[in-house]
């Protein structure tokens, strides 16, 4: 399968037209969602996106037609709906209408029209695909797996440990926030890209002594191992708060949160909070 913008397609296989007044990335998921039943036919995807004008639809209408291709489209307007509709039946050109019988329908439950703003997917689509870029790149960069790009990061959360790095930093990806976490380990030296990077973007993480015991203790039980060993011991625990406390004294640029039972969420957005505060950012990122 190919995805392509507007490009003739490969002489072989049959097309599928994508037409989209936003960037058609839903129909195309749609698409290639149903095509999964078809892994026997050779398919091309031509996507044309952001088509406002009923000139550049007639266009692209018209080269399906040489291609005797097939039409999916999404379009927030009635009238433009219509006119692909009429046209589409017109010269015989397989259609469906991805978008206008699920709007029909909210219609009659809401018992109102809808907006039809044009373009509305696209800011979907936008804000879905940031979503997942952050995902991904937080994965990526979880406990100091690779230091690569750190300069990439919104947000570098530093702390031993059990200190919630890795929760929080999936939390904050899930609001589209790029995290990279590093742990802090006695005896390890830190990635040097972690002093190269705006330093307002890195936070630390404490925690209370005996709270993270407990914590230790229940994972190491959890997976059936000795609770008793060092990990969670007071003197090593002791050692490495210590540790990184001595730290974050040396790096007094980066705030410190203390996780000692709270909430995720509510430290999640403390931490957004003053990193946009810091970073200068509207207040629509906070939630």
């Amino acid at each position: 399968m190919t995805d392509e913008n507007i490009t003739p397609p490969a002489p072989t296989g049959k097309t599928i037209y994508i037409l989209s007044d936003g960037t058609g990335e839903t129909a195309a998921t749609m698409v290639r969602a149903a095509l999964v039943q078809y892994n026997a036919q050779e398919v091309n995807i031509i996507r044309c996106k952001n088509l406002r004008s009923e000139e550049n639809i007639l266009k692209m209408i018209d080269e399906c037609f040489e291609k005797r291709g097939m039409i999916a489209y999404t379009f927030a307007g009635l009238a433009m709906r219509k006119k692909i509709a009429e046209v589409c039946s017109e010269k015989s050109i397989p259609s469906t209408d991805l978008l206008g019988p699920l709007i029909v329908s909210l219609d009659d439950f809401f018992g109102v029209p809808s907006a039809s703003r044009v373009g509305a997917l696209r800011q979907t689509d936008d804000s879905y695909f940031k979503r997942i870029e952050a995902i991904e790149y937080t994965v990526r960069h979880d406990d100091g797996k690779t230091s690569a790009e750190l300069d990439k990061a919104d947000i570098v959360l530093v702390g031993i440990s059990r200190t919630s790095k890795t929760p929080l930093s999936i939390f904050l990806s899930h609001k589209g926030w790029k995290v990279a976490n590093i742990p802090l380990v006695i005896g390890s030296p830190l990635p040097e890209q972690l002093f190269q990077i705006d330093q307002r973007k890195v936070i630390g993480l404490i925690i209370d002594i005996h709270s993270l015991q407990k914590i230790r203790k229940n994972r190491l039980e959890k997976f059936g191992q000795d609770s008793g060993g060092e990990y969670a011991s007071l003197s090593q625990i002791m050692q490495e708060i210590e540790y990184a406390e001595n730290l974050f004294k040396q790096n007094r640029r980066w705030p410190v949160f203390n996780v000692t039972e709270r909430a995720l969420e509510e430290t999640a957005s403390e931490i957004v909070r003053v990193i946009a505060s810091r970073m200068g950012l509207p207040s629509s990122v906070l939630f």
